[in-house]
């Protein structure tokens, strides 16, 4: 933008200086015709102009002068070479009448079609009243070209110099940039696993903000290992108590003791989940943990296929190297949960699918690629006012069936704890259909 304003600001400078240059040198070449041309005694016009020019000379030049009578005493008609007898048409004076100096300026049309600016003044010769009109004539489209070949000269290297210095500016930014680019490499290696500081030489001005991060990321991890040390000495402390009241429950039997029984086992699934959600939050942004997911499933399948043996259990594998961005008990607990209902509420047939799938992590919100695992069974299904009264935790549809109320929470908490999702619909096996999305290692 500022070369633009330099390059108008110059351009309307020349512009204005070349116009005054011409108009000057037309004014100072009227005053010499005038100077050069005198009356004879005869009272004919007379004189040899020499103005310094030769396209006075040449013909249809765009250059012309000429002397004509106005008053009736004065005879003949001086002219120069370029009109080669020719004559440029006159404005009239009631339209451009002399100004205070006795001299008007207009534009005519030329001989060759050019536009001419001309100077015109009329003077009284002798003491006889002798009056003629003295024309000098320029060729005012040569002064448009030279301005419009300036402006465009002009524009042509004011743009190369501006492109120079975008591609210049450019190299430095990117260049300076590289150290930042190297801090933001190190940051993806601490979040992927890879390292756990930002290391290297770095310049003066960014060396501060890399101890200054080191320090940010320590300092977490002090903040994470004390808050995990907390929250482990906690479930080691109710670890005995939890114990002590199931055994309590036993020996006291009947109704009583089965509920005081039921009741502490709850309670440690649900400290034992929280311990596991802790462990997750710790690790989420990190992909240092790799499961691969296909040996995992067949395993459970073959599993779920031993212990319930009457059930019919496929595998459609579309997705053969997935790789799970995760822990392995935690995805072996999500899948053995959802298999474990699956089992327990089909009728005879399982379906588990793995496939590709692209989804928006909760954690950053920037896209991720993922794969997506459906469980389906045959059995009665779920209607769909009931699906979310189903991962409400601890609550139990069918009390006769055995459980805690607490797997679908825990699966779908584990889940999202990866920033992933879990989706409760109609199979068209008829039951219900469990679909997860979880993060996937890009390679």
């Amino acid at each position: 933008m500022g070369l633009v304003v330099v390059a108008t600001v110059i351009s309307a400078l020349y512009r204005e200086a070349s116009e005054s240059s011409f108009k000057r040198l037309l004014s100072a070449h009227l005053f010499s015709l005038v100077g050069a041309v005198s009356v004879s005694p005869e009272g004919e016009l007379q004189g040899r102009p020499e103005l310094g020019e030769i396209r006075y000379s040449s013909p249809l030049s765009g250059w012309y002068w000429s002397v004509e009578p106005v008053s009736g005493n004065l005879k003949g008609r001086l002219e120069s070479l370029s009109l080669a007898g020719h004559v440029v048409p006159q404005v009239p004076l009631s339209i451009v009448p002399f100004d205070q100096s006795f001299t008007r300026t207009y534009t005519e049309k030329g001989l060759k079609g050019e536009e001419l600016s001309v100077v015109e003044t009329e003077v009284v010769l002798d003491a006889a009243n002798r009056v003629a009109r003295f024309r000098v004539m320029g060729n005012l489209s040569e002064v448009k070209k030279e301005i419009r070949d300036f402006r465009n000269t002009l524009y042509t290297y004011l743009g190369i110099f501006g492109l120079g210095s975008i591609l210049i500016n450019a190299a430095i930014i990117l260049f300076g940039l590289r150290p930042l680019d190297k801090v933001r490499g190190s940051l993806a290696d601490i979040r992927e696993g890879r390292s756990s500081r930002v290391d290297g030489t770095l310049p003066t001005e960014i060396a501060p903000l890399a101890q200054e991060m080191n320090a940010l990321i320590e300092n977490n991890r002090r903040i994470v290992e004390r808050s995990r040390t907390q929250v482990g000495n906690l479930a080691h402390s109710l670890k005995t108590p939890l114990s002590v009241l199931v055994n309590e429950g036993r020996s006291i039997g009947g109704e009583q003791g089965r509920v005081v029984v039921e009741q502490s086992q709850a309670m440690q699934v649900q400290v034992q989940h929280y311990l596991q959600r802790a462990r997750i939050a710790a690790q989420r942004d990190s992909v240092v943990f790799r499961t691969p997911v296909v040996p995992v499933l067949e395993r459970m399948i073959r599993v779920t296929a031993k212990l319930n043996p009457t059930y019919t259990v496929s595998f459609d594998n579309n997705l053969p190297n997935a790789v799970f961005a995760g822990e392995r008990e935690d995805f072996e607990e999500i899948i053995g949960n959802l298999m474990e209902n699956a089992a327990k509420w089909g009728h005879s047939v399982i379906k588990v699918s793995l496939s590709s799938k692209r989804f928006e992590a909760k954690t950053d919100m920037l896209p991720h690629a993922g794969f997506e695992i459906s469980i389906e069974d045959n059995g009665s299904g779920l209607a769909p006012e009931r699906i979310q009264e189903a991962l409400m935790r601890g609550h139990r549809l069918d009390k006769t069936k055995p459980g805690t109320g607490l797997g679908l929470s825990i699966v779908q908490d584990t889940v999202r704890e990866y920033g992933g999702t879990l989706r409760l619909e109609k199979s068209p096996l008829g039951g219900l259909a469990a679909r997860i999305v979880l993060p996937l290692v890009e390679n």
